[in-house]
């Protein structure tokens, strides 16, 4: 269907007319020449076929800018389209303890934000037509991407995050509290939070307890993730085994106040050892059910303003270039009727300008 969003810019049509109507004409700023010859001169009034060619250029100039100024476009048929799908907000702890290398990755140690990267990559990857949100926490939680169906984006988000971006504290109660501070617009039924950390809450201005209340109040789920190994072998004297040590890297998670937080709020709680029980948990959490959303319907429209904008253009060159092809330039004396020199003596005539005639 064709319209135009803006009909009444046609209402100033006749301005020109008008204007040349209403408005008083300007007095001569010269004085006039009365020239005896003046019906022999070519191009001499308004009515010739230059100016009529002009006139209706600048006419067609005129409708075509306002055509484009009424905005003139196409809507399509109209098209539903029901979709399914959750509000995720993803919280990733990015502390100074998530630089641990207790992780493998590819048969080689690697931090375990390396396999957070890769195995929550490849989860949002897979969420399509979820809308996706980042928060990144440490001493300080902040929003590094706002709910979104860009999944792209977010995983570039991810991607480029690094440790000690937000602090080397672990403000879990406040990364909690911000991701429900932004679901809370959002329907009830799909407000979901996967978080993910390898310690204790040591930072931030609200407990992990209160903030699980404070989510549950929202109809907010969250998930918990508590991510670290539990042996690892710390190497001896320059890196030789002489003096080698086994370690529990994860002694300071809490996996009892993630457990509090998941039982809260009605989520679940998991705990990821290595990068593949990681992608086994992200996979499980994968089939969160979505929910049915109420069927959108929109159509598609296209602008259409740059046809008469351009055909105006391309007017607006040829009225300028008339006067070059037809010899019309600014500044050019006119043709001067034959039998007339152009010294200004006419053949066998009088001499203007105090001269004899010859």
């Amino acid at each position: 269907m064709f319209e135009f969003a803006l009909p009444w810019i046609f209402l100033l049509l006749p301005l020109p007319w008008l204007a040349r109507k209403l408005l008083p004409k300007s007095e001569p700023l010269t004085s006039a020449l009365k020239v005896p010859y003046y019906q022999q001169l070519p191009n001499k009034g308004g009515s010739s076929p230059i100016n009529r060619v002009n006139l209706a250029l600048l006419w067609l100039l005129w409708i075509l800018l306002l055509t484009a100024a009424a905005r003139p476009q196409w809507y399509g048929a109209p098209i539903s389209q029901t979709s399914s799908a959750r509000d995720l907000l993803i919280a990733v702890d990015i502390s100074g303890s998530m630089e641990t290398p207790d992780m493998i990755l590819n048969g080689n140690p690697a931090m375990r934000i390396s396999a957070v990267k890769q195995v929550v990559g490849d989860f949002v990857a897979r969420r399509k037509g979820d809308r996706l949100g980042l928060v990144l926490f440490g001493t300080r939680a902040y929003l590094q991407a706002p709910l979104t169906f860009d999944r792209e984006t977010v995983h570039t988000l991810l991607r480029e995050a690094q440790i000690g971006f937000a602090g080397q504290g672990t403000a879990i109660g406040d990364a909690i509290g911000l991701s429900v501070k932004r679901l809370t617009q959002r329907p009830a039924d799909q407000r979901v939070v996967i978080l993910l950390t390898d310690g204790a809450n040591t930072a931030g201005e609200v407990t992990p307890l209160k903030a699980a209340e404070l989510a549950k109040q929202a109809g907010v789920t969250v998930y918990t993730i508590g991510i670290g190994a539990e042996e690892m072998v710390q190497p001896g004297l320059l890196g030789s085994r002489f003096g080698a040590r086994r370690v529990n890297p994860s002694r300071d998670l809490d996996g009892e106040t993630l457990q509090s937080i998941a039982e809260e709020t009605g989520g679940q709680y998991f705990r990821a050892h290595n990068p593949k029980e990681l992608t086994e948990i992200y996979a499980e959490l994968d089939r969160l059910e979505p929910v049915e959303q109420e069927a959108e319907t929109y159509r598609p429209l296209k602008s259409l303003f740059v046809w008469p904008l351009g055909l105006a253009l391309l007017i607006a060159l040829i009225w300028a270039v008339i006067p070059l092809v037809s010899g019309w330039l600014p500044g050019k004396r006119q043709s001067e009727p034959s039998g007339i020199k152009r010294n200004g003596h006419h053949a066998g005539g009088p001499q203007f300008g105090g001269g004899r005639a010859g």
